[in-house]
């Protein structure tokens, strides 16, 4: 849909159109503050979600204790084996290790991209709206001000790039695939 195609609309159309507009704006950007951290949460699972992934096993270290040192198993008092404090990394449910959160969820990457979730809105508004505007140019002004804005966080912080990286394509894709589908409606259903 062009602005030259909306001469040719009368007045019940026009309240079609910004209905659209506005619903399809809310979708883009309320949805996808639940859709861009499911995937978020899903890419620090593994590689990929149909994939089973299987972290590398390390061998455990084979040396023998000096004299003196605790036997084996055994622990300073209120530390587990291995020197963690009672409770800390265990589930105490299962009694099963649990690593903390890694890769797009680890909290160094978390606290670096600070903000990320309104620059993900303001990201998915402004992208939905090009589209709709008819304007798709706009797109690439959006992630190039985008990645400008994090390139010195980035830079410093390695490990917040695969959070930012994962986080604006999901983002890019969530607002496209909403903008080209109030796109469709409009072409459809109005004009």
């Amino acid at each position: 849909m062009t602005w030259d195609m909306l001469d040719d609309i009368d007045g019940w159309r026009w309240a079609a159109v910004a209905a659209i507009w506005l619903v399809t704006l809310a979708v883009s950007v309320v949805a996808g503050s639940w859709v861009v951290p499911w995937v978020l949460r899903r890419a620090s699972r593994g590689d990929l979600p149909w994939t089973r992934y299987e972290p590398p096993v390390y061998p455990q270290s084979l040396e023998e204790r000096p004299q003196g040192s605790p036997e084996e198993g055994a622990a300073p008092q209120g530390q587990e084996p291995g020197g963690a404090a009672a409770g800390a990394g265990r589930d105490e449910a299962s009694g099963a290790d649990e690593a903390g959160p890694t890769g797009t969820m680890h909290p160094q990457a978390v606290a670096v991209l600070r903000g990320g979730g309104w620059l993900g809105v303001l990201e998915r508004l402004a992208i939905t709206g090009s589209l709709l505007a008819g304007y798709p140019y706009g797109i690439a002004i959006v992630v190039a001000i985008k990645g400008l804005g994090r390139y010195a966080e980035l830079r410093d912080q390695p490990v917040a790039s695969e959070r930012f990286v994962v986080g604006t394509l999901a983002s890019l894709i969530w607002s496209v695939a909403t903008g080209l589908a109030g796109l469709l409606a409009i072409n459809t259903l109005v004009v």
